[in-house]
């Protein structure tokens, strides 16, 4: 996907190796699901982050449905284009809202469960069932740019709102509890995962502001606030929750020189970018054209992106070669 999509777009080769993604996200939730009830994970410890987790499988399917609507719309002639862009728009809601978001607090209910962290059973489940039924609700706010009638604004309010108080909830667990987790993410894990919280909680507030009709109408004539909210989700949230996630875990070791800085390079390559592509947004809003040099400059601070990730990759083969001299030594 990653190889045909660039060059070619939607054509044979993109679209048959999307289609056995599909396939294969399908399978990985049927014997995550299999496994489970092997397992009978639903009654242990980790009831929450259960959940979670089957929440997040439970998006990842719906998700599917928007590539699968975009053949009959093709077939149409593609003249309805509202359709084919709402098409989109579902999928990378109910991918990025849904599947990614519930997997990662998945992750962060199951290291607290774990670690036996006294968490409010009652209060955790509250913040789950505000999350879940928010989700489906909040497709609306991807659909606003259309004009659709008033009842859908205020439905789309209110699973913005809705978030906004899920998170207030989630904020407030993780404040009870802040010696805890402060105990169980320190060093570069407590960093990014303190980095990957704060694009979270703004993740929720940019929803919450793009239900507003005009900001709407913003977001979705200037591209640039959607790209750069996109990468706030995806990179800010999503993956230094999981660097954070797998450092905690012992997976990934964040001691070497080389891999802390990378981690420095990745996130300053990750802010810079961000500011770039917000300020190109604010520019073209206001009417000021381009950023001087904004390709130039956005594709050298997208570049510490790939150089601060092989930075880390190879502070970690060399804590493993370290490990391995020492295994024999002894």
């Amino acid at each position: 996907m990653l190889a045909s999509f660039p060059v070619q777009g939607y054509g044979q080769y993109s679209i048959v190796f999307s289609t056995l993604h599909i396939f294969i996200s399908y399978w990985f939730i049927y014997q995550f699901q299999a496994d489970a009830r092997h397992t009978n994970q639903n009654k242990s410890v980790h009831e929450i982050s259960f959940r979670f987790i089957k929440a997040a499988l439970f998006f990842l399917a719906i998700s599917t449905l928007g590539p699968w609507s975009l053949g009959p719309i093709m077939a149409t002639g593609g003249s309805n284009i509202q359709l084919y862009y709402n098409a989109i728009y579902f999928y990378l809601h109910f991918q990025y809202n849904g599947w990614l978001s519930f997997a990662a607090l998945g992750l962060l209910f199951w290291i607290l469960e774990k670690n036996r962290v006294d968490l409010n059973q009652k209060h955790a489940q509250w913040i789950f069932r505000i999350f879940f039924w928010s989700c489906p609700l909040g497709f609306l706010l991807s659909i606003l740019w259309i004009k659709p009638p008033s009842i859908i604004y205020y439905l789309a309010g209110l699973a913005a709102l809705a978030q906004i108080v899920g998170l207030v909830l989630f904020l407030r667990l993780l404040f009870r509890h802040r010696k805890s987790v402060a105990g169980l993410f320190t060093g570069w894990g407590s960093i990014l995962f303190s980095l990957s919280l704060v694009a979270f909680t703004l993740k929720i507030i940019m929803q919450l502001v793009s239900a507003v009709p005009l900001m709407a109408d913003l977001a979705y004539s200037v591209r640039n606030f959607i790209i750069g909210y996109l990468h706030l989700v995806l990179i800010g949230f999503i993956s230094l929750f999981l660097f954070s996630f797998f450092i905690q875990q012992g997976r990934f070791n964040a001691t070497r020189k080389s891999s802390r800085w990378g981690l420095g390079i990745f996130i300053s390559g990750f802010f810079l970018s961000e500011i770039l592509i917000f300020a190109q947004g604010l520019f073209f809003w206001l009417g000021w054209g381009m950023v001087p040099e904004y390709f130039r400059l956005l594709f050298l601070v997208s570049t510490l992106l790939p150089v601060g990730l092989f930075l880390f990759l190879l502070g970690q083969q060399e804590q493993t070669f370290v490990q391995k001299n020492k295994s024999s030594a002894a």
